[in-house]
């Protein structure tokens, strides 16, 4: 019979990394799977700018690295290994690790949400390279310059908005004439007079050059037609999809997939906890990602405590 642990942190990146720091600090032995891609989203920022503390910023793997190596100096144990699947049925709960079972008494789940790309070709290779997910991270690394947004929702009307703070111009692309966007969202973007909106347009293709990113061919679905735009920044807004399907839906989830707090960070299974994106459906920061790991955390040792009272 495996030994069983104290706490199975499933998932890295800010909140990961943050709960194994806090609970090897609290002497429970934790031990990570962080997955086969270790540092989440952050690993596709090349500067960080907006995290506490770095006031030269940071590039989002320098980071990722520092804050694993700051938890296991404290005795988090990392595997960058995936978990196949959970057993939430009775504890000690079971973790599937490549053939490998795992004992536990209470698990941190903090897997993240993974952004919906449009895998249009030479998309890949500009990752982090003129092409994001997210304004309020890299925006600010395009003032002045021409950039574009791709979404109908209030996600891409609010990226687009964000990003006249600093762009000179901002196209905005949606596939229909149709937007999923609230009516307050979509006034405010379209009357703006920094931003332009395409409709009828969807992206084929990246265009780029060695320095980057530096533009877009566009095509009508209704005819095929063709059209480049130039940009140097482009920022996908199409959602985000939690990363929760090993958990075969043991615990509760919204209409979105992205996990249900029930009391502080504990999810509808006792002493199964979540942090991060994949519960977080408003900030999506890595700031704010770190601290709900210290919350789960805090939240898995007082658990833990009252258990064995």
């Amino acid at each position: 019979m495996s030994e069983v642990r104290n706490v199975i942190i499933i998932g890295s990146g800010p909140a990961g990394y943050t709960a194994g720091l806090y609970t090897a600090r609290a002497l429970l032995e934790p031990l990570m799977f962080a997955g086969y891609m270790s540092g989440g989203q952050l690993m596709l920022t090349s500067d960080v700018e907006n995290f506490p503390g770095y006031p030269e910023g940071i590039a989002g793997p320098e980071m990722m690295m520092q804050l694993r190596e700051q938890a296991e100096r404290f005795g988090l144990t990392v595997q960058d290994k995936n978990v196949e699947r959970v057993d939430l049925s009775s504890r000690p709960y079971k973790v599937y690790v490549e053939g490998e079972e795992f004992l536990t008494d209470s698990i941190i789940v903090s897997t993240g949400a993974e952004s919906i790309w449009l895998d249009a070709e030479g998309e890949a290779e500009q990752k982090g390279r003129g092409i994001s997910t997210c304004a309020t991270c890299d925006g600010a690394f395009f003032r002045d310059e021409e950039v574009i947004v791709i979404g109908g929702g209030d996600s891409a009307m609010e990226e687009a908005t964000f990003l006249t703070r600093f762009a000179k111009k901002v196209t905005l692309i949606h596939r229909r004439d149709v937007f999923k966007a609230s009516k307050v969202m979509y006034e405010r973007a379209a009357n703006h007079d920094k931003i332009e909106i395409k409709t009828f347009r969807s992206v084929k293709k990246w265009l780029s050059n060695d320095a980057g990113l530096t533009g877009a061919v566009l095509v009508d679905p209704r005819d095929g037609s063709e059209e480049e735009i130039a940009c140097t920044g482009a920022f996908i807004a199409i959602g985000h999809k939690p990363i929760t399907s090993f958990l075969e839906e043991q615990v509760e989830v919204d209409e979105h997939g992205y996990i249900i707090h029930k009391e502080h960070t504990m999810t509808s299974v006792p002493g199964v906890f979540a942090a991060g994106d994949v519960v977080d459906t408003r900030y999506k920061q890595a700031i704010t990602a770190a601290g709900m790991g210290c919350q789960a955390a805090i939240d898995v040792e007082r658990w833990l405590e009252d258990q064995h009272s």
